[in-house]
């Protein structure tokens, strides 16, 4: 059978399977979910900071994200089924207040039949489709979600499945599998989403129309219907054995969003966020393709008991997108994993050795079950590092840097501890309620652990307390600010029990002592490092519909150094020298293939010689600029970026770049010092003439 016969016989088929009757049952709101959404409507209107009034506006941006919360990739809806839908656009902020929510049933239900006709003909005609797949011919599919329309027609959306299926094919035979495993692969998938659908029920579709309306709001307010609130208070006490990471769905496939600091995830392996994992495999056995599970099935299969072993297969975010396993033995994030840790960096200048100090603080953590028992030797971030900053001083340390990198935040008390750490006292956040009243949370000991030249190194997953914590400093002119621009989360959310379920509302905000938000814009470094982190993927500026970025009055605090004035010298300097240094050559190449190869990948090839050399092209680049840095720093050649062994190699070019950049700071000052005493010195030699 020939190509076009053969994808006329699809399209025909796909189009009559499209009219067949639904034979799962159409849901119905619950009673007592009425209720909840009458509750639910309350609470938002009262409780959420920017005081909104849920109506018709709300209500339309409610609906889309509805539809695109249902179908993201606009896989099953036609644009037809849109346009008829879209006479309830205007329905949702009335059936959250009467308490009458059959419209959000409605539209699933009609989503359901869409859905159920296309993964029961998949299963069924999958084996004919790969064993006939022409991988020769040149065609391609669109990989762009930004430029991905509603489908005009069904034939349309039957030659976008086929094409979809057929890259879904070709990179599972890319991956050495034959067509037998590729078969079985896929048509587990698709059972596994019919599956998914046949698990839904009314309270799930509850949650996701109660979630299109809090997403209006802000990205953090959420209902958690019971399960998916039982599941948010483990992750929440970190009780449950696992990995380490936070994980979402998105689209057919589980994403890693982050990395906890300490956990195993973080400490055995190269996991990234936006990595996707698309199978899981426990020890001894087999791996399960996960694409298509819900997502609560999938952290289910990746947690288990202490010392076991996980496997993950992911698709990497960056650079080949072959997919690799890596093993994980599953950890507790304990206390100790993510306490403050300390560091000397040695830099070289003009024949001496300067001895810079830097403590890498994860989290703010504070063990509060030992607080509450008692016990006078409880851990706590700002304790910690406390101690860390008395074992510098009496190792000589001449400047000191707090890694606040990866810290997602913590304890908002121990924020304010550890920014009292290096100002005698005075104000170190704002907070503003629902309400407009202001709250100043600072530090009044009048002491100081380390009043030396420091600085704070940051990247994009720098989060809330930690923005607290370098926005202080900075507006202080107490350290400088390294790296990158932080996440910008400046919000504040409080969960609260409802008749079933519970809500997590955003209540206030945080503000600087300078009176700048943290919200959206995070904290922007004096000196920015490049950074292999996309913004526009990751950060507040990139979820759904954030709090925007405000002011309010500056509170009264001094300023020790005037840290703008300084930047054009230190960014002089530190332009010079990342110039000749392998790490950042090395880290420039590797931010530019990164770009090209997302451009590359926004539309694939069905080709697989094609494939096949943009992969191995790819590859060989990444090993090139790996190999090139290597060669430059005196180190062996690898033949694979999998020989390399993240535990051996320590290398921390950033760490390494901020103590030059705090020693040049250090410099600078001693020769202003020494040019003021030496005017001094003539002026008194003048007057005494």
């Amino acid at each position: 059978m020939n190509y076009k016969r053969l994808l006329s016989c699809l399209l025909t088929a796909f189009l009559f399977v499209s009219v067949q009757a639904s034979a799962y049952t159409e849901l119905k709101p619950l009673p007592v979910y009425n209720e909840v959404a009458k509750q639910l409507f309350n609470k938002l209107e009262t409780e959420h900071y920017s005081k909104p009034i849920i109506d018709n506006r709300i209500s339309e941006m409610a609906f889309k994200y509805y539809i695109d919360d249902l179908d993201p990739t606009k896989s099953f809806f036609l644009e037809s089924d849109v346009k008829a839908l879209s006479r309830y656009k205007d329905s949702f902020d009335d059936a959250l207040r009467e308490g009458n929510t059959q419209v959000a049933y409605t539209i699933y239900n009609l989503y359901q039949k869409r859905v159920e006709n296309r993964l029961n003909y998949l299963e069924k005609h999958i084996p004919d489709m790969v064993k006939h797949f022409n991988y020769t011919k040149n065609d391609t599919l669109s990989n762009d979600p930004d430029t991905r329309k509603w489908a005009k027609t069904e034939k349309a959306l039957d030659a976008y499945w086929y094409k979809r299926i057929k890259n879904s094919a070709l990179t599972l035979k890319m991956n050495g599998d034959n067509n037998d495993k590729i078969i079985k692969t896929l048509t587990r998938r698709y059972k596994n989403q019919i599956h998914h659908l046949e698990q839904t029920d009314s309270t799930d579709v509850f949650q996701i129309f109660a979630n299109a309306i809090t997403a209006t709001l802000d990205p953090h307010t959420s209902y958690f219907a019971p399960r998916a609130s039982e599941t948010f208070n483990i992750n929440m006490s970190l009780s449950l054995d696992g990995i380490g990471a936070v994980l979402q769905g998105d689209d057919d496939y589980t994403k890693i969003v982050r990395l906890i600091p300490g956990g195993p995830a973080a400490k055995q392996t190269k996991l990234a966020p936006n990595d996707k994992i698309i199978a899981v495999g426990q020890e001894g056995k087999p791996m399960v393709d996960v694409v298509g599970m819900r997502l609560d099935d999938v952290v289910d299969m990746i947690r288990g008991p202490k010392g076991t072993k996980v496997r993950l297969e992911i698709i990497p975010s960056k650079g080949s997108q072959t997919s690799k396993i890596v093993t994980i033995v599953r950890e507790k994030v304990k206390l100790e994993d993510q306490s403050a840790k300390k560091d000397i960096i040695d830099v070289k200048r003009d024949g001496k050795t300067y001895k810079i100090g830097i403590i890498h603080l994860p989290t703010f953590y504070s063990d509060f079950a030992a607080i509450q028992a008692g016990d006078k030797n409880y851990k706590s971030s700002t304790r910690d590092t406390k101690k860390l900053i008395e074992e510098l001083k009496k190792e000589g340390i001449v400047g000191l840097i707090l890694d606040l990198r990866n810290n997602g935040g913590g304890s908002l008390q121990e924020a304010v501890g550890i920014a009292g750490l290096f100002i005698p006292a005075g104000p170190i956040v704002q907070i503003r309620d629902k309400n407009g009243h202001i709250t100043a949370l600072g530090d009044n000991d009048g002491k100081i652990a380390y009043g030396g030249p420091m600085a704070v190194l940051t990247n994009r997953m720098s989060a809330s307390a930690s923005e607290i914590v370098a926005g202080a400093l900075k507006d202080y002119g107490r350290a400088l600010i390294i790296g990158s621009r932080t996440f910008g989360k400046g919000t504040v959310q409080v969960l609260q029990d409802m008749d079933k379920g519970q809500l997590k509302v955003t209540q206030a905000k945080f503000y600087r002592v300078s009176g700048e938000s943290t919200q959206h814009r995070g904290v922007i470094p004096d000196i920015a490092f490049p950074s292999l982190i996309d913004t526009k993927k990751i950060g507040e500026s990139a979820l759904k519909n954030p709090l925007p970025w405000d002011k309010i009055h500056a509170t009264r605090y001094p300023t020790y150094w005037d840290m703008a004035a300084y930047d054009p010298l230190l960014e002089k300097r530190h332009e010079e020298r990342i110039k000749h240094d392998p790490d950042f050559i090395a880290l420039e190449d590797q931010i530019k293939a990164y770009k090209e190869q997302e451009k590359r990948y926004k539309v694939i090839s069905l080709n697989e010689k094609t494939r096949e050399a943009e992969e191995a092209a790819i590859k060989k680049q990444d090993l090139d600029i790996e190999n090139t840095r290597r060669k430059a720093l005196g180190l062996k050649p690898v033949k694979s970026l999998d020989d390399i062994d993240p535990k051996k190699d320590k290398s921390d070019p950033y760490a390494q770049e901020a103590s030059n950049i705090l020693l040049d700071f250090i410099a600078i000052n001693q020769q202003a010092a020494k040019e003021a005493q030496e005017k001094q010195a003539e002026a008194k030699q003048a007057s005494s003439n």
